[in-house]
């Protein structure tokens, strides 16, 4: 009969040497050696039960705690959608001096964690770009010093909810973006990272000034490296420069649309699986669609063409964009979001450049005026001047451009295209005569357009085309479109295209087509020249370079 007594540890030793040997049979491990794995598991298992009765003694004491439901982690169950509490929740940003004395309830990123005895600690919460200190010392009514413990050994990064009473220090706190300290009655850990996180988000933060100040002392300071903080874009985007850079991002896609609604455009969505390329050459991803060649778009360029042809008059569109150049520059991108504007031409393509001056100007102003927190939460790690721009944007022609830079002393092929070394020297020209970092260089070289510009009626040599500027670098490429179908055609073959891969294209101007124009731009180049970026990397939430494809 079995005994159902259970074993005493000896036995329980011996079973598991058995045990592990039998395992082990036919291998080249002895018994001897059988025998130390399974006292290393018997070591093993004896520090779990040893782990095991800290919990539970951890346990016991905050059961002794009168205070014990004010503070703690908080239960799976109770964040699976449990209930509705109808409980008010007060953003960080909102905390002012006006709710002095009341209670509220947060919820942030437990930035800075500072232990000042065992019955005082401070906490810094940070939401989004805003900040605040807690403060959690020990009283008669709802902190116990387990509480105090409790906060201390809370991980940085860890999400966490407050309940607290707003309280206005008679000094003005230094380190936070709000003037109020929170007195907490409460405090529950909602998610807890991992003890030591890949990057210090406090490191990932600072600006050139505090590497400065911190050599001047002899502090030495991590700088977190682009490639590291790629590799952890995640934890990278938390630091208040980069919630604000792409809140920034977001307030400029906004007002692209209002604009442009405002002006009769329609936004559309084109394909970004096409059979052929979408601007000349071969810098294209090709795959495999079900047995066809076909790549990604690199402009929407063709379909908002051919949605002029369908008869909307003015469209435009929000979307990714496709470019498989080897560019190893601060400024270029395999993807990116691409703004994009078609619109019918009535008599000159400047119609089409009097679009980019009020949109671009509208744009401009609204970030002025209401972004102020954003710009200055970027001012504050990456310096920068406000960007100079006129009421009513400067048009250059290509031509004089290139004469401002002959007389500087710089020579460039009058038809040929300008590098990203002459783009900057005009700009600084252009600033100190006409005191802009915006302006309009128009009537392109035919040569270094794409297949689909119009020439220019007086000189073929030239195009109906126009690029746009800010900071001396290129953001906006713009022109009046081919519409006669003969005159594409022979454009295209010219430009190396096959014809074929394009003639759905080409056919939707054999139906009628009105003269139009249009332009493209880039958002993350828009928001890093505004911003005086010196990568756009900074402005791409996950960037895709040749050379990055994760996270």
């Amino acid at each position: 009969m079995a005994s159902s007594e259970p074993p005493t540890a000896s036995q329980a030793s011996l079973s598991s040497v058995d045990g592990v040997a039998d395992d082990l049979a036919g291998t080249t491990l002895s018994k001897k050696q059988a025998k130390k794995l399974a006292k290393k598991e018997s070591k093993e298992e004896r520090k779990q039960q040893t782990s095991a009765s800290a919990t539970a003694a951890q346990d016991d004491s905050a059961e002794a705690d009168p205070f014990a439901a004010n503070y703690g982690e908080v239960p799976i169950e109770e964040i699976q959608s449990k209930a509705v509490s109808g409980r008010v929740w007060t953003e960080i940003g909102a905390l002012e001096g006006q709710l002095s004395g009341q209670s509220v309830l947060i919820r942030g990123v437990a930035q800075t964690i500072r232990p000042v005895s065992k019955k005082m600690a401070f906490l810094v919460l940070r939401q989004f770009t805003s900040t605040v200190q807690c403060v959690l010392s020990v009283d008669k009514e709802s902190v116990s010093p387990q509480m105090v413990k409790f906060a201390t050994v809370l991980n940085k990064e860890s999400i966490v909810d407050v309940e607290g009473i707003i309280s206005v220090p008679k000094d003005p706190i230094t380190g936070t973006t709000q003037q109020v300290e929170v007195q907490i009655k409460k405090l529950y850990c909602v998610n807890r990272s991992v003890p030591n996180l890949p990057i210090n988000i406090e490191d990932a933060a600072r600006s050139e000034k505090d590497f400065e100040k911190a050599e001047q002392t002899g502090v030495q300071l991590v700088r977190v490296g682009q490639d590291t903080r790629l590799n952890y874009r995640v934890l990278d985007i938390r630091t208040p420069a980069n919630q604000a850079i792409f809140r920034i991002q977001c307030h400029v896609e906004d007002v692209f649309r209002r604009f442009l609604r405002s002006e009769g455009f329609v936004g559309i969505h084109s394909p970004k699986l096409i059979a052929g390329s979408s601007e000349g050459g071969a810098a294209v991803f090709k795959l495999d669609y079900k047995g066809q060649p076909a790549c990604l778009a690199q402009s929407p360029q063709l379909y908002k063409q051919m949605a002029i042809c369908g008869g909307f008059g003015r469209v435009f569109e929000v979307g990714s964009v496709f470019r498989a150049e080897d560019s190893y520059t601060h400024r270029h991108l395999c993807e990116f979001v691409g703004l994009d504007v078609e619109m019918e031409i009535k008599e000159h393509y400047f119609e089409v450049c009097d679009i980019v001056d009020r949109l671009f100007v509208a744009i401009f102003d609204d970030l002025n005026e209401n972004c102020k927190t954003e710009l200055d939460a970027i001012n504050r790690q990456y310096p920068f001047e406000p960007l100079k721009y006129l009421r009513k944007t400067l048009k250059l022609t290509f031509e004089e451009g290139i004469q401002m830079l002959k007389e500087a002393g710089v020579e460039v092929d009058p038809l040929g295209d300008l590098n990203t070394e002459t783009e900057r020297k005009l700009g600084r020209l252009v600033r100190e005569k006409y005191d802009t970092d915006f302006y309009i260089l128009c009537r392109y070289p035919l040569a270094v357009r794409p297949f689909y510009t119009m020439p220019c009626y007086d000189n073929p040599a030239y195009s109906n085309s126009f690029d746009v500027f800010i900071r001396g670098e290129e953001i906006i490429s713009g022109a009046q479109r081919i519409h006669l179908p003969e005159l594409l055609t022979t454009r295209a073959e010219a430009c190396g295209i096959d014809v074929k891969t394009i003639s759905s294209y080409i056919d939707s101007f054999r139906y009628g087509a009105p003269p139009h124009g249009g332009f493209g731009v880039g958002l993350e180049r828009v928001v890093m020249l505004f911003c005086a970026l010196n990568n756009i990397r900074k402005t791409s939430l996950f960037p895709r370079d040749p050379q990055r494809l994760t996270p």
